[in-house]
């Protein structure tokens, strides 16, 4: 009897073993292996949830009954969609802890990874710290640098509760025509390569034995990054937005590819597709490029996301057979689509052209084998909710110090004075009077350009925190330095019988983004070269340009004494004083050539025909006044 019970015994323990054992779900495990979990969960989902996975929508459009109804993959916020004017980061962390609630409230509980524009910065987010545009980090040919932007910004998007940017920008800008030119660090590839340390530092060093191709984000501290836009963005005839790049395959590779590979090699976890068209195929709809070379060539193994209603623009026009645009688009290659809007119009479709074999199931399962391996790398199975630990982050004193260096390091000295000898800066912190000039100089919000706040710019002083450029050369100067602040000068008279020292005039571009940025023209912003006129011919003047590219002022050279390339630095403007007064000398070198005029477009470094204003790699150095 004793012999029976002990069986007994054994074999109900080896059962509870069984049941235990049966009640470890594999994907919910993170000591599982990467391809068990993804395979674990893959294999307990319904069609219904892969495509769910594949969405991307807009916060306006989303809740928590919608996260959960359609199972929804990703959110974003559009260009200036914060959750309220001037959200504090506790509000945007509400806001996306409330849709990730509806995210694990669905049976398989399959976190979304939400998504933002953090282009210099979490540029959406009110008080956040604004870096300078890419351009100007171009000229700092400072990869350290660079990926330490990276860190902060990471962090400063981790504040909102927010774990993916859509950076970097590593297109090659061929033309500075073109609206997007200033998020290209250079029209050198080579730079452009080397500025995809901003890779690593959004989302960490990879391992040392991190396999190649493979998406890759250290911590809760760190966020995942998109290299965008895939490919050939830069190369439009005649800079135009969203326009057609024409070149051989042997062009492309060897200008637009390069930095893909780096940053593949820096394990990036997306890659986002341009509007673009290669020699008139819409890359939305490339699977040559997407699939052959990206995925199988290149052997990037993270996601592909559409850009902005990108697979809509695959007709002419948009949205006109959008059934066909579905096919084409997740055909080519992309696993997320950023609809933002109708996305039941989408899911409809999708799931209608994969019942009917249009579409093969072996193509939704690399989408979502693909998306999921970003979220378990991410670690959001784990950790899916915002940690109110990184509030502090946003707009703080150490990162905008950053900025500042940046700043410093990005600014161009393109002339200082008729001879060296009689160099026009460092400015005298002594000066009993100066002038301060120029719609710019006092305008946080064309300091910093497009994609700040709103997502085409905003001017003005109260949309978020930062220094101007006035307000920095009043830091700077002597209390007993009266600084006299005119933001038109109509006429020389009035600066004649002024009696400064000298004058220092900010003018530049207005903010734009995108396609209404496109400029055949490149000129200073109206009253700007009336306002260096007039100043320059009746007080020695240094003339300072805020412009997100190189624009025409080969008639106003002359008349100008010394010129700095500001480029948008962003918030910190102090970073702007210190370089006039001498407190750091001038390292920046163009990293675009500067034309004369625009006849000449387009013209880069290597070209024939190549004559310009100033060449790239153009600088001229300082001391400091220390």
């Amino acid at each position: 009897m004793e012999i029976l019970i002990l069986i007994l015994c054994g074999l109900l323990m080896m059962n509870g073993s069984t049941m235990a054992a049966e009640k470890i779900i594999k994907y919910k495990d993170p000591k599982q292996l990467l391809n068990v979990r993804i395979k674990d969960l893959m294999g307990r989902m319904s069609l219904e949830e892969k495509i769910g996975q594949m969405v991307q929508i807009e916060r306006s459009v989303a809740s928590k009954n919608v996260m959960t109804k359609y199972f929804i993959g990703s959110v974003l916020s559009g260009g200036g969609s914060p959750p309220a004017k001037q959200a504090s980061p506790q509000a945007w962390i509400k806001m996306v802890n409330d849709f990730q609630n509806g995210s694990m409230s669905t049976p398989l509980g399959i976190p979304m990874i939400y998504g933002i524009d953090a282009v210099h910065g979490n540029n959406n987010a009110y008080k956040a710290t604004i870096f300078p545009h890419n351009v100007g980090l171009g000229a700092t040919r400072d990869p350290d640098l660079v990926k330490r932007i990276g860190v902060a910004t990471a962090l400063e998007v981790r504040a909102t509760g927010i774990s993916y940017a859509f950076a970097p920008c590593i297109a090659v800008c061929r033309d500075p025509r073109w609206g997007r030119c200033y998020e290209s660090y250079s029209e050198d590839h080579k730079i452009v390569q080397s500025m995809t340390s901003l890779v690593s530092g959004l989302q960490g060093d990879i391992p040392i034995n991190g396999r190649k191709g493979a998406p890759y984000v250290g911590g809760k501290d760190k966020v995942a990054a998109c290299a965008k836009h895939y490919v050939g963005d830069g190369g439009t005839t005649k800079g135009i937005n969203e326009n057609n790049t024409v070149i051989d395959l042997h062009g492309l590779l060897g200008i637009h590819m390069p930095a893909y590979y780096n940053a593949i090699r820096d394990g990036v976890s997306t890659v986002m597709v341009s509007y673009s068209s290669w020699n008139g195929i819409k890359m939305h709809a490339n699977r040559d490029l997407i699939t052959n070379r990206l995925k199988k060539k290149m052997r990037f193994r993270g996601f592909v996301i559409s850009d902005w209603q990108g697979i809509d623009r695959i007709t002419t026009p948009d949205h006109a057979n959008y059934t066909y645009s579905i096919l084409a688009g997740v055909q080519a290659g992309i696993d997320m689509v950023m609809i933002p809007y109708n996305y039941t119009e989408f899911i409809d479709g999708l799931t209608t052209l994969v019942k009917n074999n249009f579409i093969p199931m072996r193509r939704i399962d690399d989408a979502v084998r693909r998306i999921l391996r970003v979220k378990f790398t991410m670690g959001l199975f784990e950790n899916p909710f915002a940690d109110e630990s990184f509030v502090k982050d946003l707009g703080s004193k150490k990162h905008r110090e950053l900025a500042r260096e940046a700043v410093r390091k990005s600014l161009v000295l393109l002339k200082n004075g008729e001879s060296v000898d009689k160099p026009i800066l460092p400015l005298s912190k002594k000066a009993p009077k100066i002038l301060v000039a120029g719609s710019h100089a006092h305008n946080l919000g064309y300091q910093c350009g497009g994609w700040t706040i709103e997502w085409q710019g905003i001017g003005g002083n109260n949309n978020t925190e930062g220094t101007t450029i006035l307000s920095a050369i009043q830091n700077t100067v002597e209390k007993e330095t009266e600084v006299v602040y005119l933001e038109n000068v109509n006429n020389t008279k009035a600066v004649k019988e002024g009696n400064f020292s000298y004058a220092i005039v900010v003018v530049g571009e207005l903010p734009y983004a995108e396609t209404k940025g496109d400029s055949l023209n490149l000129t200073i912003a109206e009253p700007g070269p009336n306002t260096i006129q007039n100043v320059c011919e009746a007080v020695n003047c240094v003339v300072v340009l805020v412009t997100g590219r190189p624009v025409t002022i080969m008639q106003l050279v002359p008349q100008m004494d010394a010129i700095v390339a500001a480029w948008l630095p962003g918030s910190e403007g102090q970073g702007v004083a210190d370089m006039l007064f001498g407190d750091y000398g001038f390292t920046g070198k163009l990293s675009r050539t500067w034309f004369k005029t625009v006849d000449q477009l387009p013209m880069n470094v290597g070209d024939a025909h190549y004559d310009p204003l100033f060449p790239f790699g153009f600088g001229l150095t300082t001391n400091t006044t220390k």
